[in-house]
């Protein structure tokens, strides 16, 4: 009777492991790999060079940019949160509610228009000051995207205002690329003139696709930092 009861244990026990590995497995084959596994979500907060002024939306750097990372193998959403026409201090003034908790990392592309308004460097670098320190405080990991300032604003304006981006990049500990620009690889402003649009300030989609190529390696190191913060 006691054998008979073991078996009669042995049989339900088996009965439900197994039954508990069938239904896993059958949630595993059923359930999309997209479902098992988050996108690194990344906020492009920027003006109007990351919002796609002038361009339809597919042609835009968002867009782009997010179309050439998946290219290159990363799960990964990029969320324009660009604002033509918007200022340092826009961005520290709107930074706080555009870090939603979904949010895992922040490409920071700002200062033009507070160049093209003259605005003090010392009020810009506050301000890129805030918006770090946000992203620091909800643990966002940051691309910071300098800028440089044309030299008709005197030499020392230009030191003040070119230095802002990597003193406050090492400052926060965040990863840092020189210029927007650099991706169109051309000093040639006939050249250069064919990358942008009649404002010559905006990139044309040929342009986005350029400074794309040349921004995505460090965008992929952000998602490394994402994906493995001890490294």
């Amino acid at each position: 009777m006691r054998k008979h009861l073991r078996r009669l244990h042995w049989y339900r026990y088996g009965m439900a492991w197994l039954k508990g590995k069938v239904c896993l497995g059958f949630l595993c084959a059923v359930l999309p790999l997209a479902a098992m596994a988050e996108d690194v979500r990344i906020l492009a907060f920027g003006d109007s060079l990351t919002q796609g002024y002038g361009l339809i939306e597919s042609q835009g750097f968002v867009p782009q940019l997010d179309a050439w990372l998946e290219a290159q193998g990363a799960e990964v959403a990029v969320i324009n949160g660009g604002v033509s026409g918007d200022t340092s201090a826009g961005g520290a003034a709107r930074v706080d509610w555009s870090l939603t908790p979904d949010v895992d990392a922040m490409i920071v592309t700002l200062g033009g228009n507070d160049l093209l308004r003259g605005i003090d460097p010392s009020v810009t670098r506050d301000n890129i000051d805030t918006i770090l320190t946000t992203a620091k405080a909800n643990s966002v990991e940051v691309l910071l995207v300098g800028m440089q300032a044309p030299g008709n604003y005197g030499a020392e304006y230009k030191q003040a205002f070119d230095r802002l981006y990597p003193e406050l990049a090492e400052k926060h500990g965040a990863l840092y690329a020189e210029s927007f620009f650099d991706g169109l690889g051309t000093s040639d402003p006939a050249q250069a003139r064919e990358l942008f649009q009649d404002d010559g300030i905006h990139p044309n989609a040929d342009g986005v696709a350029k400074i794309v190529e040349g921004l995505g390696p460090k965008v992929l190191d952000l998602i490394d930092r994402v994906n493995d913060p001890g490294a």
